[in-house]
């Protein structure tokens, strides 16, 4: 992309488009998050802030400020995808009460894990926030 402000956009729609799904899947639907979850949301959600301004100011401080949420997120993605497979052991899952973060049944968009596509969303906002910080001077 000649425009490296694109790279910022792409980020931003990613972030808000999952914080949408998260938010559609827990009010809508219905659907308890576990743990794991719920730190995977505490990465997203800002992110959903952040970055709209970030593109609406064009200032490349909020990029920079969004990048150790995305990579705490992508490190919180990958432990729970990693436990979802069964590498991770049962007994090191952080849940207590409440919804499984390991015995998660929900599948969508043909059979896609949830965690896969929280992992899959923080990859996207990873690479593009380092694709746009790269692109731009400080």
């Amino acid at each position: 992309m000649k425009a490296p402000w694109l790279w910022l956009l792409a980020a931003c729609a990613m972030a808000v488009c999952a914080t949408a799904g998260a938010l559609f899947l827990g009010e809508v639907m219905g659907m308890t998050p576990c743990s794991l979850c719920w730190y995977q949301r505490i990465f997203m959600f800002p992110l959903a802030i952040v970055l709209p301004m970030a593109c609406y100011a064009g200032d490349r401080r909020g990029a920079v400020y969004a990048l150790p949420l995305a990579a705490g997120g992508t490190l919180a993605a990958i432990y729970h995808t990693l436990l979802l497979a069964g590498i991770v052991p049962k007994a090191w899952v952080p849940c207590g009460a409440g919804a499984s973060c390991a015995d998660q049944r929900l599948l969508i968009l043909g059979g896609v894990p949830i965690p896969w596509l929280s992992l899959a969303a923080f990859l996207v906002i990873l690479g593009s926030l380092a694709l746009y910080l790269k692109k731009t001077s400080p």
